[in-house]
């Protein structure tokens, strides 16, 4: 059908062939949308099937040596909701709010806990009378949530950049919260740090790192294992992120091709 137009002018169009803009819709509406629900339910049996499993080794072994597990997955799920109540508050605004700065900080500081559940697969072991097969399954069921929860919270984050300063914005600052995440995992792991250390003691915690920083030369082992982790996170992040918009799944059928 030809929309209608001026008689005197048929290239203008008239008001009745100009159709509104639909406004962008809000935070509030995109986190009631039924996918994001769907999604939503799917992160939560996910992790409830991680402590089921858990509870089950427990029943069976009668030990409780995993039970670290339930409280590292706690801690990712931190970031997630700093990460959304920030998105939330930013609304629709062009411009940073200075009132999600302070979360996205807070962020930043709790968000190395949701990728660190993947370095929890160095205790896999064999414990009997606990199938190695089981525990391998158990330790890749937690870091799988780890990933995940952290990823989404990272793509909240990403969006708001995205928002403030553009598409390349958004990807570089994805990028150098990776590479802080990989650094603070290292500190987490190796150095046995925690992401409350630098608000119960900022003296210590600052000192240690500009003691690190004061000797190079000596921090072989950080630095090779913040690049190395943080390259790979920074693949499987990537790699997630186009395959959305790779998902043959997801491409709309023309209903007006023929079969």
């Amino acid at each position: 059908m030809r929309e209608p137009t001026d008689q005197a002018n048929p290239y203008r169009l008239t008001p009745a062939a100009i159709q509104p803009l639909e406004p962008e819709p809000g935070p509030l509406q995109i986190l009631l949308r039924r996918e994001t629900l769907l999604l939503a339910a799917a992160l939560l049996f996910s992790s409830v099937l991680s402590w089921g499993l858990l509870q089950a080794r427990i029943l069976y072994s009668g030990t409780v040596y995993f039970r670290f597990l339930n409280w590292n997955l706690f801690l990712a799920w931190i970031p997630l909701g700093l990460a959304l109540a920030a998105w939330l508050l930013q609304g629709n605004q062009n411009r940073p709010r200075l009132r999600v700065l302070p979360l996205l900080a807070f962020w930043l500081l709790f968000f190395p806990n949701a990728p660190y559940l993947l370095t929890d697969l160095i205790h896999l072991n064999h414990y009997a009378p606990v199938p190695l097969w089981f525990d391998l399954l158990l330790l890749l069921s937690y870091a799988w949530n780890g990933l995940i929860l952290g990823y989404l919270s990272l793509r909240l984050v990403q969006a708001l950049f995205q928002r403030w300063m553009g598409a390349a914005a958004g990807w570089v600052a994805s990028a150098a919260a990776i590479g802080l995440a990989a650094f603070g995992i290292y500190l987490g792991r190796f150095e046995r740090w925690n992401s409350w250390d630098v608000l119960t003691n900022p003296v210590g915690t600052l000192g240690a790192l500009l003691n690190g920083l004061a000797n190079p030369a000596q921090q072989i082992k950080p630095i090779a294992v913040t690049l190395l982790l943080g390259g790979i996170l920074f693949a499987i992040y990537g790699t997630v992120g186009l395959l959305a918009h790779a998902d043959p799944l997801a491409v709309r059928r023309d209903p007006n091709r023929s079969a």
